[in-house]
């Protein structure tokens, strides 16, 4: 099955010699290109994709505004002639960065190493025999603790003394005050076990303990002592659960 993807990228010449190197690898399939930030949120807001293509700088909002706004959470390939966004890349978990030009055996690598992720998750069987994400926390709604599968051993965690969850690509990072645990898994499989009273979804890479928040200052969330940002498509919801007037 063929990963689908978009380009945006607002250099014409740089998306076609993309979109020749998906057709070329026949792993890919471009669902469209876009030379702006505006058109593919529109179009991402009408359709799902596998996969983006994205270049950081372009006229109007960047590539990570793109990334700040998402609900939801893609693949994403990071095209950009410049290393100095590496950084950046890093804290928004992308999955690859492409530095351009690149040539086509550097982006069949990019493509065949996610290709395998989806192969691998594709064909892990049910959570009753080897691990796998949905393995990782057993909890129940009428609890208030979870274990999570960190360094070898199960650890209870009371939720309230979650401060909030990271996105760490097929990992997450349990915060609490003062100590972290680090876990295989998802954030949506977590999403799909807290979200309730008391969690919410801020970023497409985090989730927040509502009660542990002290304060909010712009687009960023405050716990003790911590910095989570607000993703431009989650403030209406942010602000909607946290009562903002």
């Amino acid at each position: 099955m063929k990963i689908s993807c978009i380009i945006v990228e607002d250099i014409q010449i740089a998306a076609d010699f993309l979109r020749k190197f998906c057709e070329k690898s026949d792993l890919v399939e471009v669902k469209g290109h876009f030379l702006n930030v505006a058109d593919a949120l529109e179009f991402l807001d009408r359709e799902k994709v596998d996969l983006l293509f994205l270049d950081v700088e372009m006229p109007g909002a960047t590539g990570f505004d793109l990334l700040d706004s998402l609900t939801y959470s893609p693949k994403i390939i990071l095209t950009t002639s410049k290393t100095e966004y590496a950084f950046d890349a890093f804290q928004y978990h992308v999955n690859d960065y492409l530095k351009k030009p690149f040539t086509y055996k550097r982006f069949l690598e990019a493509i065949q190493k996610l290709t395998q992720q989806q192969q691998v998750q594709a064909q892990s069987p049910e959570p009753t025999s080897i691990p796998a994400p949905q393995q990782t926390t057993t909890t129940t709604p009428d609890t208030d603790f979870l274990f999570i599968k960190s360094e070898d051993k199960l650890i209870k965690l009371k939720k309230d003394d979650i401060l909030f969850l990271e996105s760490m690509r097929d990992y997450v990072k349990f915060v609490t005050q003062g100590k972290s645990y680090i876990t295989y898994s998802t954030l949506k499989n977590m999403e799909e076990k807290l979200i309730g009273p008391i969690f919410i979804k801020v970023h497409r890479s985090y989730i927040v303990n509502i009660n542990k928040i002290d304060d909010i200052r712009g687009n960023t969330i405050y716990l003790l002592g911590n910095q989570v940002p607000i993703g431009k498509g989650h403030k209406d919801e942010v602000a909607a659960r946290l009562n903002i007037l």
